[in-house]
């Protein structure tokens, strides 16, 4: 892994993936992940799984910006797209084609064609954890490239989107090192909390993982409300 200082020294977002998918930084998410991609899901045995960390998805120019936890082991750990031939991307992605950020509601692998409109996702955490639970110890490594990227796209993003309480944490911690406009005390998560902050917005919502969404606390069209209040703000500012 680069040390912190080589990584801040990034300068564009296809020179941070270059080195960002060669991080070993992490000991356990470096075993699970390649440990995953060699014993597979029974549906997915014919299939070579991706077993790196995953990259965002998205215009580097993009004025939305989600932020989601981390690549689930058989959806972007085998597809090596984020959100990408899972549950929660079946949820997601028909969520932002209704709201106009995606140009189809499917997401199954890199070449389905899939474009995202203005919007660009990724995670916090860029390797698959066990349980879907990343230590503290691992979100603090991995933040080096989560702080990078957003940092870099800084300059054309508007709004921010956390998909979840853990994607709400990292990005007031984040944003907050990088613009002394967000309010030191953290707003509580919540699904559609908001804070604008000189012309940006952060906005939450519940994270499209099946525990919210077969539970019905994520209802179909939530997520896309705000999404199209990303959208709005992009337009208005307000």
């Amino acid at each position: 892994m680069l040390s912190e200082v080589a990584i801040s020294k990034l300068a564009d977002i296809k020179a941070l993936d270059k080195e960002l998918i060669k991080c070993d930084g992490c000991l356990r998410l470096k075993l699970w992940r390649e440990e995953v991609a060699v014993t597979k899901r029974r549906a997915y045995q014919d299939e070579t799984y991706w077993g790196k960390p995953v990259p965002g998805f998205g215009p580097v120019d993009a004025q939305i910006i989600l932020v989601g936890l981390a690549p689930g082991a058989h959806g972007a750990n085998r597809t090596g797209r984020i959100f990408t031939g899972d549950a929660s991307g079946d949820w997601l992605f028909p969520e932002l084609f209704s709201a106009g950020l995606a140009n189809q509601p499917t997401s199954k692998g890199i070449d389905d064609g899939l474009q995202l409109i203005n919007t660009r996702v990724l995670c916090a955490v860029r390797c698959v954890p066990p349980d879907n639970k990343a230590e503290t110890s691992e979100r603090d490594t991995c933040s080096v490239w989560f702080n990078r990227e957003i940092a870099i796209l800084m300059p054309t993003a508007k709004v921010f989107v956390a998909l979840g309480a853990f994607a709400w944490d990292s990005l007031w911690r984040t944003l907050r090192a990088q613009s002394d406009q967000l309010p030191v005390k953290k707003v509580a998560f919540g699904h559609g909390a908001e804070v604008i902050f000189g012309d940006q917005l952060l906005l939450a919502s519940f994270h499209p993982s099946q525990q919210n969404t077969a539970t019905g606390k994520l209802k179909v069209g939530a997520m896309a409300e705000i999404f199209l209040r990303a959208g709005r703000f992009t337009r208005s500012g307000k």
